[in-house]
């Protein structure tokens, strides 16, 4: 009998499965081993049924499955059965969440053993902080002062995110109270970890701004993330910081810190780059560099 990989810390995020090809992925992917972990760092989906498709789906294969929401799956679609808007739709997501045994920004932060419950320096044990913080347009356009700048620019440039039209704040006077009304419950949070144990943030946003650098439209980045946590990954002994949203799959350093970009992204995107997008990252142990598994099993007869 062929004995099972080690356990690992795995992650995925922007999986999208309105799209079939997308949703195909998903069916077929499985873990190598019966105790892998799944960091999901958002935009799963957007329909309520699809994103509770996905969480069911993920959660009966994986021993845990960590989930934070990206900006799609707070989105209010008029085709979306459940119509609940901005806060109250989140916090439902988290209610499904927790009734799959999924863990979400609400809840305790788990601790990832690492292999047998414990390994070397890179492999564990880690607290895992899945944080939701939204964005506050402080990731403007260059020579854009204000956030009415930064707009200008995206609307004349016509480069401007669809949370504008589907992405609701309530009850917040706007995303970017949300966002700040997120901050500080999760620094707060963040304080009351184990301060013996090194985090991997799970996060649909980088915390700093570095990655957005390469976006093909910068003007794009002002919907990506705050200033308010650049620091938060050596504040906080960062193991490695997860992260999706930009759909431009790659690993940076920012002060020894390993940022993970872990996006599927839309068929049309990943065709591009290869037939099969790359699968789930591992995260812990440590892997060596170009580890990227295949996604799943190879096309073949159905």
């Amino acid at each position: 009998m062929t004995a099972q990989p080690q356990p690992r810390l795995l992650a995925l995020s922007d999986l999208h499965v309105g799209y079939p090809e997308n949703r195909q992925l998903i069916a077929e992917l499985r873990p190598d081993n019966d105790e892998d972990w799944l960091l999901l760092a958002g935009d799963v989906g957007e329909l309520f049924a699809d994103i509770e498709w996905v969480l069911a789906t993920l959660s009966g294969r994986f021993a845990t499955v960590i989930w934070t929401p990206g900006n799609h799956e707070l989105w209010t679609r008029a085709k979306d059965p459940v119509q609940l808007r901005g806060e109250a739709r989140y916090l439902a997501l988290v209610e499904l969440c927790r009734g799959l045994g999924i863990s979400t920004p609400e809840d305790p932060y788990p601790v990832w053993p690492g292999p047998n419950g414990a390994g070397p320096a890179g492999a564990g044990p880690v607290t895992i902080a899945p944080v939701f913080l939204l964005y506050d347009y402080t990731f403007r356009p260059e020579g854009a002062l204000t956030k009415e700048e930064g707009l200008a620019v995206a609307y004349k440039t016509g480069i401007v995110c669809s949370d504008e039209a589907l992405l609701y704040h309530d009850p917040y006077p706007s995303r970017e109270d949300w966002c700040w009304a997120r901050i500080e419950a999760t620094e707060r949070r963040l304080a009351g970890r184990d301060p013996a144990l090194p985090v991997v943030f799970v996060s649909h946003y980088p915390l700093v701004r570095e990655p957005t650098r390469v976006l093909r439209y910068p003007q794009f980045a002002q919907w990506c993330g705050t200033t308010r946590t650049h620091d938060w990954h050596v504040r906080y002994d960062a193991a490695a910081v997860v992260y999706g949203h930009l759909h431009i799959p790659r690993v940076t350093w920012y002060d020894g810190v390993r940022f993970e970009e872990v996006s599927i992204g839309y068929p049309r995107e990943w065709k591009r780059r290869a037939p099969r997008p790359r699968g789930p990252r591992q995260i812990l142990p440590v892997p060596p560099p170009e580890s990227y598994p295949p996604f799943g099993p190879p096309p073949g007869p159905r």
